[in-house]
């Protein structure tokens, strides 16, 4: 630990996890950096209008509400700094044994909390980005109520895409799974499930070439994958369900991860093969986890808060062991 009265952490990431953190470390006395990274304010900068998040009644815009998250933290002392870390040295010999990489700097910390996210998996075409949250969205849970009694599409062929499927059937007056073939990755059951709700048609061998809109997606171009037949579809909303792409490439070589490069924290693994007694604690003592980097089934912005607050007080505690 440093030698001055406060401890030194860095937060990595700036979404709901990240901040919620920034906001319980600062608030503990940590002398807290927060690194903002590629996008400030996480996945949720891409979303309009928030209903699900406790405390505002009438919904909170999603660009908003992490704005609030930020000035909360900083309120307590957080710095933020807007860089994207790109390594983290450990020496465990050195009195601050983290030293975060970025741009050609590198700053040594006590404590790292990693909450740098996941970005959804989108369809890659030219444009895209314009509609993202306009028509165009990666989580049925957060967006799907807007869509009442409205023709939804969601792309996909796994056990996400039937799950989504299944879930916007509460609100859409019909849903449509398009498809690029007919063979289905997902589980037996879900795509049985699917195939028997009356609200889901099932599109196949057609893929999405063109979104279309101007300020709001309207409709999209499908092409047969086996005719190469171009036809226009029109619809109210498109719910992309391909998965998930973790933002753990600068550590993967230090943490543990899976096949998919979600890391992993204690609740991982058995009781006998854990390492450390704080569930959000990785393999290396003083590395905490929180948030979406982690966390591959909720993926909502209330769990990744809590999952913040938790790897906030466990780097504290385990500061405090240290003394």
């Amino acid at each position: 630990m440093n030698s001055s009265s406060k401890a030194k952490v860095a937060i990595i990431g700036s979404g709901p996890a990240g901040l919620t953190a920034g906001i319980y470390t600062a608030r503990g006395e940590l002398e807290t950096t927060i690194f903002a990274g590629e996008q400030p304010g996480g996945q949720l900068t891409t979303t309009t209008e928030i209903e699900n998040f406790p405390g505002f009644v009438d919904g909170i815009l999603g660009p908003t509400l992490m704005q609030n998250m930020q000035q909360q933290a900083q309120r307590f002392g957080a710095k933020i700094e807007y860089s994207t870390i790109t390594k983290i040295e450990i020496n465990k010999d050195k009195l601050q044994p983290f030293g975060l990489n970025f741009g050609d700097k590198t700053e040594y910390f006590d404590g790292v909390i990693i909450a740098t996210g996941a970005k959804a998996r989108y369809l890659g075409i030219e444009g895209e980005e314009k509609f993202v949250g306009k028509g165009y969205h990666s989580c049925a849970t957060c967006d799907g109520f807007f869509y009442r009694d409205k023709i939804i599409v969601v792309i996909g062929g796994g056990d996400s895409a039937m799950e989504e499927a299944d879930f916007l059937t509460k609100f859409g007056k019909q849903v449509f799974i398009i498809h690029r073939n007919n063979n289905f990755r997902a589980s037996k059951i879900m795509l049985e499930r699917a195939k028997n709700n009356p609200k889901i048609t099932f599109v196949e061998n057609k893929v999405v070439t063109k979104l279309i809109g101007d300020e709001i997606l309207n409709s999209i171009e499908l092409t047969n994958t086996i005719t190469s037949e171009k036809e226009i579809f029109e619809l109210d909303g498109l719910f992309v369900a391909i998965g998930h792409i973790p933002n753990s490439d600068f550590v993967k070589a230090v943490l543990d991860s899976d096949e998919a490069g979600y890391l992993l924290n204690q609740t991982h693994f058995a009781p006998e093969n854990r390492t450390s007694k704080y569930d959000t604690a990785t393999k290396i003592e003083g590395i905490f986890v929180a948030g979406d980097i982690e966390d591959k089934k909720y993926r909502q912005a209330i769990t990744a808060a809590g999952d913040g607050c938790k790897a906030a007080m466990d780097l504290e505690k385990w500061l405090g062991e240290k003394k």
